[in-house]
């Protein structure tokens, strides 16, 4: 999700300065939402676990797609299915661009040994840079580019009943928080989370909103929420497409460096990342924050970090490395932006 929701904002400069041109976006039909409000972009449903799962069903997506008359192909994933569709497209004469996802940079940044600790490209530059290929140059520093964002959007009367009315008129300030990540790594501990929580909390003037899916963590966050009248648990009470209108709504979002964090910048909402395993440096923080709103775990300590892109690897001694991103600098953080 995350990564689908980084190409967002590329996108949007694109359309802002290329208003000549038609999109296709390629993608899971999840993910239609992010794209619907966008100008000039239809959005195409890649249906891989059915008709087009296996290399026939590939062929099937290619024929598919020419049948648009698409001129170039921007790959913005450089898996697997997308090179063959690609490669399909490059037979049949059309001009092909790849992101470099900058692989042995990355291997340097994360290995224990002689590690190159500096910052790399972001994600959004690299598909900037492929779109350049394409003849379509994008500008991410432009003065006009704070205009590009997804527009804030209007809650259903459902999603109103579960969150309370927001608006600017209550004085209410909205604070989304989502804890969870793919990767146990990249998860800040959930007893100081609950501090973070009761902390903000007391303040009745916050309205705090937590975010997750599953079973488990829906219970998880049951338990955060537990007793605090103004801490609700929306995970699971509404739809995908309800809870994007509700991100939207945010005057700030706390995540860790996961989907959730990528989709509320995509608004433009002030977003604060907890970073463990992995590091601001590998390129995937939010788009358009400041450096200051990552608050990353103690190197002095753990220099190890970062110790993989996605922190999908486990490093004995790391498990604590979380711990040493105060409470208190994320609670202070959090009322500055608010402030």
């Amino acid at each position: 999700m995350g990564d689908v929701a980084m190409t967002v904002p590329v996108i949007l400069a694109l359309v802002q300065q290329h208003p000549e041109v038609k999109i296709t976006i390629v993608s899971r039909v999840f993910f239609r939402p992010f794209f619907k409000n966008i100008p000039n972009v239809d959005f195409f449903s890649a249906q891989v676990h059915h008709e087009h799962k296996g290399f026939l069903g590939l062929f099937r997506l290619y024929k598919d797609l020419k049948s648009k008359g698409i001129t170039e192909i921007a790959d913005l994933h450089n898996v697997l299915r997308s090179k063959v569709i690609r490669t399909l497209f490059a037979f049949g004469g059309i001009k092909t661009a790849f992101v470099d996802k900058g692989r042995a940079e990355k291997a340097a940044l994360t290995r224990s040994e002689n590690k190159i600790f500096k910052q790399l490209p972001t994600m959004f530059e690299r598909h900037s840079n492929v779109f350049g290929q394409l003849g379509f140059p994008i500008d991410l520093n432009s003065q006009d580019i704070g205009k590009g964002f997804l527009q804030k959007q209007d809650l259903d009367p459902e999603t109103v009943r579960l969150t309370g009315e927001i608006s600017k008129k209550t004085g209410i300030k909205l604070i989304g928080i989502a804890p969870f990540a793919q990767y146990d790594s990249k998860v800040y501990p959930l007893d100081l989370m609950q501090e973070v929580i009761d902390t903000l909390a007391k303040n009745k003037e916050y309205k705090i909103l937590l975010f997750g899916g599953g079973k488990k963590e829906i219970e998880l966050l049951d338990s955060l929420s537990k007793d605090k009248e103004n801490v609700v648990n929306i995970a699971g009470k509404i739809n995908f497409k309800q809870e994007l209108k509700v991100i939207s709504n945010l005057d700030v979002m706390l995540s860790m460096d996961s989907g959730n964090a990528h989709i509320a910048a995509m608004f433009g909402i002030k977003v604060i990342t907890l970073w463990g395993a992995t590091h601001p440096f590998a390129g995937f923080s939010p788009f358009n924050q400041p450096i200051e709103n990552t608050l990353v775990s103690d190197r002095n300590l753990f220099p190890k970090i970062p110790t993989s892109v996605y922190g999908n690897k486990k490093v004995e001694g790391y498990e604590r490395a979380m711990r040493t991103i105060p409470v208190e600098k994320i609670v202070s953080k959090i009322q500055e932006l608010l402030a």
